[in-house]
């Protein structure tokens, strides 16, 4: 079960978390379930991305995330992996 807040309005929502999603390589649209995404978190915007394989042509696929998209992927169950400098 997830919970959003929107404003003061509290919504439950019950099943699987899905995520739109689309492929620049094939240009297909579709839906993803959170453990088909993947969310590193990086010391800068440019090493914090989010990867998934398109389920329509195979390609790996990334895309940068913003506070925004990293606070989706997180709430809906995204594994996330945070990546190290050093």
């Amino acid at each position: 079960m997830t919970t959003t807040m929107a404003g003061a309005m509290t919504t439950t929502l019950t099943g699987p978390v899905l995520f739109k999603a689309a492929c620049p390589d094939c240009r297909s649209c579709f839906e993803l379930a959170s453990d088909a995404l993947r969310l590193a978190i990086g010391a800068s915007s440019r090493t914090t991305f989010y990867s998934f394989t398109c389920p329509d042509c195979g390609s790996a696929v990334r895309k940068p995330a913003g506070e925004r998209i990293v606070e989706l992927l997180t709430g809906g169950g995204v594994r996330t992996l945070r990546l190290h400098t050093g």
